[in-house]
């Protein structure tokens, strides 16, 4: 299974990217929302989305409820990793589709867990 991780930061994605590589799924990567979309349109096996909310462009909400809302994969499972930490905020990411939230900064164990968790929930 495909993991695509949608964040600005090339620092966060190479930290995510260690901790799927240790659960032995592959990362594709996307420096905003619209890359995504693109990389979403190219590969038809990813299994969960880890996503950024604040990026230019397209922010983490836009692109949430752009997929959500898609024909093409409204199924894929999104995990909100974001350092938007406001009660209202995770309320807001859930209940736009969101299956789980995990809060930056978070350790490589935490985020292992937050994915076996969303792999799990999505399967």
């Amino acid at each position: 299974m495909k993991i695509l991780s949608v964040d600005d930061s090339a620092i966060i994605r190479k930290i995510i990217r260690s901790g799927v590589e240790l659960l032995d799924f592959e990362l594709l990567e996307a420096a905003d929302g619209m890359e995504a979309l693109k990389i979403l349109a190219q590969s038809k096996d990813v299994g969960l989305i880890l996503l950024d909310w604040n990026m230019p462009g397209m922010d983490g909400m836009d692109f949430l409820l752009k997929v959500k809302n898609s024909e093409s994969f409204p199924d894929i499972p999104i995990m909100m990793v974001t350092t938007e930490s406001e009660k209202e905020n995770i309320i807001k990411a859930i209940q736009a589709g969101a299956i789980n939230y995990l809060v930056k900064p978070f350790t490589i164990e935490e985020l292992m867990k937050k994915v076996l968790e969303c792999v799990e929930e999505g399967a």
